[in-house]
């Protein structure tokens, strides 16, 4: 099995999901995007999984950021790019665990990926 989470270190998402692993004894790399880098092949494969809408983290600061014109002119082609130049617009975290690819985190959602009873 292999299993690698993307995002950004300093997310309290990303915080959450790594302490459920570690709790849960599962074994991943984690790939942070600001450290250990991303680029357009990357970001297509992602896409081409997932689809940018869902990629497109709404809910935070950078992409509140955005102009009205540059949120109404959001396509594929645009989403990418702003993805590529400012990574914490990804929904965190993205996982991939044998090669199905996941966005977000929830304690019941992993559960379910990794089909792992509960700790104690």
């Amino acid at each position: 099995m292999s299993t690698i989470a993307y995002g950004i270190k300093n997310c309290d998402t990303i915080k959450k999901m790594k302490k459920w692993l570690e709790a849960e004894s599962i074994d991943y790399t984690f790939h942070d995007y600001r450290v250990d880098g991303l680029d357009q092949a990357m970001l297509e494969k992602f896409e081409s999984q997932l689809g940018w809408e869902a990629m497109v983290n709404k809910r935070g600061t950078t992409f509140r950021q955005l102009t009205d014109e540059q949120k109404a002119n959001l396509n594929q082609e645009t989403a990418i790019s702003l993805m590529l130049e400012s990574p914490a617009m990804i929904k965190r975290p993205l996982l991939v665990h044998n090669d199905s690819y996941h966005l977000g985190f929830k304690p019941a959602q992993y559960l379910e990926i990794f089909q792992q009873p509960l700790s104690k």
